[in-house]
């Protein structure tokens, strides 16, 4: 494992963190996703500070997570249903 030690600002805050060397860009895309939604969140919502708007930005991005998971097991589920349906046609093919 290849550990690389990067600074990422988030929330006009400065984060060190320990990180897989082929992770970084990663890191710093989320991050500067993160300050993105932010800044969108503080031009059109009220808030009382920082803290508000990451909670807001961490609810998006874990509502959105969740959804994907769901929409992931349901596609695992028909996919698994089709070879299931595939399997049982060619078994039926080799008897014949």
């Amino acid at each position: 494992m290849d550990e690389l030690s990067i600074s990422v600002p988030v929330a006009e805050r400065t984060y060190r963190l320990a990180i897989e060397k082929e992770h970084e860009e990663l890191f710093r895309k989320a991050a500067k996703l993160i300050d993105n939604r932010i800044r969108d969140y503080s031009a059109s919502y009220a808030y009382k500070d920082k803290q508000d708007l990451l909670a807001m930005v961490a609810l998006e991005y874990a509502t959105s997570y969740l959804q994907n998971e769901q929409l992931l097991s349901d596609q695992e589920t028909r996919l698994e249903i089709q070879l299931l349906e595939m399997d049982h046609l060619l078994d039926e093919q080799l008897k014949d």
